[in-house]
């Protein structure tokens, strides 16, 4: 496996890994601009500009653009994070050429025609509402804004429906004016590909962009809150959030290795405790999300309502608990998980695509696969007890719950049992 990066003279930067024994390959352009970049008025316009990627360009019907992938048997779609907006495909290596040229004329020659517009403002509104119809999804919205209130990393990525009810073609073609500028851009490949073929057809494609300012996020602020919602339900949905590193961060791995051991499967402590020796829940798992400045550990089950304050006290207990005697051999055992999954991953040209962007995102480079498994490797007994212990003494948390939650501890008694 080789990874080679370059970048154009305005700054749009190329990074691609070829993968011997292949004969697909993944191609996608990641865009610094996500959620957190909007203002509040154009909240939920990232996500609506990925839906308008691929409703025609001056070159291109919708049809046309679907029909030409197809036509290959090529993939191509988009998403849209807090952070990124990603339009990528997935095509066999004599359809690469083509599969950059539908991306590029999707990001540089978009026509966002009023009509479409409209159709495609349905389709978001229906998919507002049905995540609204889904309480494990819209939970979390409700956690984020709990610990990051009135800031955009706290806002909801699909946007309010009023704002997404008055967006027009004026404010899809400002968002893209003032943030895809060729310094946010980066194109990213994997599989059966051919760096310097790649740069030369990204320099006819991309090399005479202008470069633009670059527009800074607002800088988060973990904070208390809490979101309550009770509606009848089968189950009562519990989620916790506590400030964690961002992905820059020192304590990064060491975060990454307790969430793993603390509720990151099976034989994690919070799944052992609460699932299997006291049935209190079917599903529960804590993951860290991290950002470029901030991070949330989160602990989310589905239980009944009238189980739903023990759930939330002995997760509060575990917690504790860790920070206490989380032993060696749960640290090795999270240690060869993360490395697994990491390795397993990579197996495919779509996820060593988006690692690759990811990490020029993050550091500019691309760091050895061996630096990564060292990093977690160094990471003892020691560190992960001293930040399972930063996370008890933080006095911050965040709270979301829906459902059949009457019985739920609030924020206060949730902050008095970590602190007692």
């Amino acid at each position: 496996m080789s990874e080679r990066l370059h970048t154009l003279p305005n700054g749009f930067r190329i990074v691609t890994e070829h993968m011997p024994g292949l004969e697909s390959a993944s191609i996608g352009v990641w865009v610094s601009a996500g959620g957190r970049h909007e203002r509040i008025e154009q909240n939920g316009i990232a996500h609506f500009l990925e839906h308008m990627a691929f409703k025609g360009t001056k070159r291109r019907s919708a049809l046309q653009i679907a029909e030409e992938i197809e036509d290959v048997g090529g993939y191509i779609n988009a998403y849209t994070s807090r952070e990124v907006t990603a339009y990528y495909a997935r095509v066999l290596r004599n359809d690469v050429p083509l599969a950059l040229d539908l991306i590029a004329d999707i990001l540089r020659n978009p026509v966002f025609d009023p009509r479409e517009i409209e159709v495609e403002r349905g389709v978001i509104l229906q998919e507002i509402g049905q995540s609204l119809d889904t309480p494990d999804d819209v939970v979390f919205d409700w956690l984020q804004e709990a610990a990051y209130p009135d800031q955009p990393i706290g806002r909801t990525i699909l946007g309010p429906t009023e704002r997404v009810s008055d967006f027009g073609r004026g404010d899809l073609a400002g968002f893209v004016a003032e943030h895809y500028g060729p310094g946010q851009l980066i194109l990213s490949a994997a599989g059966a590909v051919d760096h310097d073929a790649i740069v030369r057809m990204a320099e006819d494609l991309f090399g005479d962009m202008k470069p633009l300012p670059l527009v800074q996020a607002e800088v988060a602020q973990f904070t208390n809150g809490e979101r309550r919602v009770e509606k009848r339900l089968e189950q009562a949905h519990f989620t916790m959030a506590l400030e964690a590193p961002g992905y820059r961060h020192d304590d990064f791995y060491a975060a990454q290795v307790f969430a793993t051991a603390f509720g990151g499967g099976m034989s994690s402590r919070l799944f052992q405790e609460i699932r299997e020796r006291r049935g209190l829940c079917y599903s529960i798992f804590a993951q860290i999300g991290s950002y470029a400045d901030t991070g949330m550990l989160t602990i989310y089950s589905g239980t009944s309502g009238e189980d739903i304050a023990d759930l939330a006290d002995i997760s509060v207990d575990e917690l504790k608990r860790s920070a206490e005697d989380m032993s060696a051999s749960e640290i090795a055992r999270a240690r060869t998980q993360m490395k697994a999954g990491l390795l397993m991953g990579l197996e495919s040209p779509s996820s060593r695509a988006e690692r690759l962007a990811r990490l020029i995102g993050i550091w500019g480079r691309v760091p050895p696969l061996t630096e990564t498994v060292e990093k977690i490797d160094a990471v003892d007994v020691g560190q992960v007890r001293g930040f399972a212990e930063s996370l008890v003494t933080s006095g911050k948390c965040a709270l979301a719950l829906y459902g059949p939650v009457q019985a739920a501890r609030d924020l206060a008694a949730m902050e008095r049992r970590l602190a007692a």
